[in-house]
């Protein structure tokens, strides 16, 4: 493991050389960076006599506008990286679309392969029996929208007594405690920090993830395989995972929808059980990790015999294949 912050600092330089050597001793046939700074690492790391370089993008630099002094700096940087790049496995039909998007073509070979979950991740989640109404889970950033699930939380203790579980660490905690107590909510709401995802989900009847971005969000599908009701955005690749049930997705950064889609999980929970059932059941068919292994692995072979990969294939809302 080599340590790295999330954004381009200058101990980057010292985490380019490990890597660098790490790769001249395995000598592999294949480098396969994930998010923004492990494909910049893994493009780097190749060469014309190297490894051939593999980018999944997870989101990352696709979340800035091109707009910003920031975003311009890094959708620059991935321009520039593009021609060191053989392929692309993108873990949505979103994520290719806006890597055309803000990139601009991608000119060698690319698939979509969907995350996925593992058989024992496909097995419903029992409550505790002090499960909380709601319980978030990820990283406590901006990015995340958990502001949403307390200013939500906070409208509907005008009305009637709920009550939230936050799991997760992140810059943002004491400003989200902070947030809690000026809403007089802070007796509402328990801070448990980082837990596994399925200890997680047990201490709350209804999953909320009100991101503003996301790609193709692991708490999301890992809901999915728990058979957890969801209240979640319409952003990223959550409608692909959704299929069908994809109207019901809130718009993002908007305090009111998930207070009304919260109060409604309370007063008459009955039709987010029911899509619990269907989007349980679309996990294990379309989203196993079986699949997604099989998926990145034909693309790797694809690669190596220079061959050119298949168009991905369509699937109810979007689909194709998958990377983690």
């Amino acid at each position: 493991r080599v340590e790295m912050s999330r954004l381009p600092s200058l101990t980057d330089i010292a985490a380019y050389r490990i890597i660098k050597d790490h790769v001249a001793d395995l000598e592999p046939e294949i480098l396969h960076g994930h998010g923004a700074k492990g494909g910049a690492f893994a493009r780097l790391c190749s060469g014309r006599n190297g490894p051939k370089a593999i980018y999944t993008p997870h989101g990352g630099s696709l979340h800035y506008s091109a707009t910003s002094p920031v975003g311009a700096a890094f959708l620059g940087l991935e321009r520039l990286l593009k021609r060191r790049t053989s392929g692309f496995v993108f873990v949505a039909e979103f994520e290719r679309d806006a890597y055309r998007a803000k990139v601009g073509p991608v000119t060698c070979p690319q698939t979509i392969v969907h995350n996925g979950v593992a058989d024992h991740e496909l097995v419903p989640v029992a409550l505790r029996p002090d499960a909380a109404d709601f319980v978030f889970m990820g990283e406590l950033r901006e990015l995340k929208g958990v502001d949403m699930v307390i200013k939500g939380l906070a409208e509907l203790n005008t009305k009637r007594l709920a009550t939230a579980v936050i799991a997760g660490t992140g810059a943002l905690e004491q400003n989200l405690r902070t947030l809690a107590q000026t809403y007089g909510i802070e007796d509402q709401i328990k801070f448990v920090g980082l837990q596994p995802a399925r200890k997680a989900f047990a201490m709350g009847r209804v999953l909320i993830l009100p991101s503003r971005a996301e790609s193709f969000p692991y708490a999301v599908l890992e809901g999915m395989g728990a058979a957890k009701p969801i209240i979640t955005t319409n952003v990223g690749g959550i409608p692909e995972m959704f299929g069908e049930q994809a109207s019901s997705l809130l718009p993002p950064d908007d305090a009111a929808a998930v207070s009304a889609a919260m109060e409604q999980a309370m007063t008459d929970g009955a039709a987010l059980v029911s899509q619990a059932e269907t989007l349980h059941a679309r996990a294990g068919k379309l989203f196993s990790l079986d699949r997604m292994v099989q998926g990145v692995c034909e693309f790797y072979s694809a690669i190596l015999q220079e061959k050119p990969h298949p168009a991905p294939s369509s699937l109810g809302a979007s689909r194709a294949e998958n990377s983690a």
